[in-house]
């Protein structure tokens, strides 16, 4: 092998499994000859893949960053490396020598700050007598012990956030943004053990991040034992493809996120037929990444031939099924319809509660009306809009007068398209509404881009929603300094506390003037 990498000038790579036999030999690095994952004979963070490499390098230098982090992407059992002299010579009979010059002696341990150990420069002699089937069954039992105890509560996933930030996002909207997809995965079920972040000009079109990047969310990967990756903005097929193949363990981005969450969360016929009407139109796009192993459309010998391709065939029942629920979703919007025209032919009317997701909704419609719909700390705790009548006695007529309040599903930053339309059963009680009591969680640092986002989202309405009472909750929580901003900014809104009950008399009247409005318009 010296010999051979000294007469082309290159480093050369050969691979050899637990029995001895070469598997694979490469002209380049190791970082320019690995294998890829799922061409790995075994591959899992409680193990070694049961392949060692001996390399050779034309510069005298320890085992650098690019090799050994080559090595831990691939879980070799071991790396040699082997430096050169640059000359040599033909021994008499045959056989090369002279030609090298010293080894390194590289291997992973189960440390999660090393990652990996590297011998001093040593001899050939000193090399041979190596045990590598004791160091690798010793490592092997380390990591073992390792993903056992990282396994403990395997009903959570274990989860690595990934944020890309574009020259186009401001800085502090991309943090809000990640601290909300942890939420929204802490709400899925899963658990965030880091957070790893890039900043570029655009995304990578096939790896969204750089090659650098992508090689530490694989170590980082290994090393945390997580089982999913979630990436902060959305992926083709073909870049969810490409890493997973590079990292080695499933990656979904945030829509994906928030539809498993919405999937958890339907209870009603109707919340779940509108959740899998937004999983099936967010997956057929998606249907055309799969590869080859789903069509024979790709032209040339062998791809021509009567019958339906197994792509087409799962698109068509995707499509047939999507039409059906799209036909169903309608009809929920005709019952919808009927039960509205209803309450305005007895004259009641009706006011839809919006918000962003966990403003206090639902906590605060259970408190007005003494309901008891599900609420709780999480994004998207209700699902399916929940009507209740209400009763106030106005002061001023002492008249005793009946409303209707429809709590909404939350809304949230960038609302993927398929929900928007999946939900628009939902949606309609907002636009068909008399009046809207936008409620806001002030408490929380991002109120002010919360407001935005659900002021955008009632803009994409296609009938302008009646007049908005603005409501800021959790008074309970807040400084005054915040405080005083909100009051300054909107001297119009209302300032409650749903879960300490202050406030809401004044609301009460406040709500009575606001249907006066709404009807007297």
């Amino acid at each position: 092998m010296a010999a051979i990498s000294t007469d082309v000038s290159q480093p050369v790579c050969a691979y050899i499994d637990r029995r001895g036999h070469v598997i694979r030999v490469g002209v380049g690095s190791p970082r320019q000859t690995q294998i890829p994952t799922l061409e790995l004979p075994r591959y899992g963070a409680e193990r070694l893949c049961g392949i060692r490499c001996i390399a050779t390098q034309l510069k005298q230098e320890k085992p650098g960053n690019a090799a050994l982090t080559a090595m831990a992407l691939q879980r070799l059992d071991a790396l040699v490396l082997i430096t050169l002299t640059g000359s040599g010579f033909q021994r008499k009979g045959g056989g090369a020598t002279g030609y090298i010059r010293e080894a390194y002696l590289a291997h992973l341990i189960p440390d999660e700050t090393q990652r990996w150990s590297v011998s001093a420069a040593m001899d050939l002699e000193t090399l041979s007598q190596e045990d590598f089937t004791d160091l690798t069954e010793g490592l092997e039992e380390e990591f073992r012990r390792l993903f056992v105890a990282q396994q403990v509560d395997s009903s959570h996933d274990r989860v690595l956030l990934v944020g890309l930030q574009t020259d186009r996002m401001d800085p502090d909207q991309f943090k809000n943004g990640l601290e909300e997809l942890s939420r929204l995965v802490e709400t899925a079920g899963g658990e965030v053990l880091e957070t790893l972040k890039q900043k570029r000009a655009k995304p990578h079109p096939q790896t969204v991040l750089g090659a650098g990047k992508v090689d530490e969310i694989a170590l980082e990967a290994q090393t945390l034992g997580v089982s999913l990756v979630v990436f902060n903005r959305d992926l083709s097929p073909a870049q969810v493809r490409s890493l997973e193949q590079r990292i080695g363990v499933r990656v979904v981005d945030r829509t994906e996120v928030i539809l498993d969450i919405f999937a958890q969360r339907a209870r009603t016929g109707a919340g779940k037929l509108q959740v899998e009407l937004a999983q099936l139109e967010y997956q057929l796009p998606k249907l055309t990444g799969r590869g080859q192993a789903m069509s024979r459309l790709g032209g040339g010998i062998g791809t021509r031939g009567p019958g339906e391709t197994k792509l087409e065939t799962e698109r068509r029942a995707i499509q047939k099924r999507i039409t059906r629920l799209q036909r169903e979703v309608t009809q929920l919007q005709a019952h919808r319809s009927r039960m509205r025209q209803n309450r305005q032919h007895h004259q009641v009317p009706s006011v839809a509660v919006v918000g962003y997701t966990n403003a206090g909704k639902s906590t605060l419609l259970n408190t007005l009306t003494n309901a008891d719909i599900y609420a709780a700390d999480q994004l998207f705790a209700t699902l399916d809009p929940t009507t209740k009548r209400l009763s106030v006695v106005d002061n001023e007529t002492h008249e005793k007068r009946a409303m209707v309040l429809t709590d909404t599903v939350g809304f949230i930053q960038d609302l993927p398209p398929s929900l928007m339309d999946a939900f628009r059963a939902t949606l309609e009680e907002v636009t068909e509404a008399d009046a809207l009591m936008h409620v806001v969680d002030l408490s929380h640092h991002a109120w002010q881009d919360h407001i935005r986002s659900v002021m955008g989202i009632l803009g994409q309405m296609p009938t302008t929603p009646g007049p908005i009472l603005l409501v800021f909750n959790k008074l309970d929580a807040v400084d005054s300094d915040t405080l005083a901003v909100a009051k300054d900014e909107y001297p119009q809104a209302l300032f409650i506390s749903a879960a300490q009950k202050l406030g809401l008399e004044t609301l009460r009247q406040r709500l009575v003037q606001l249907i006066d409005y709404a009807v007297a318009g």
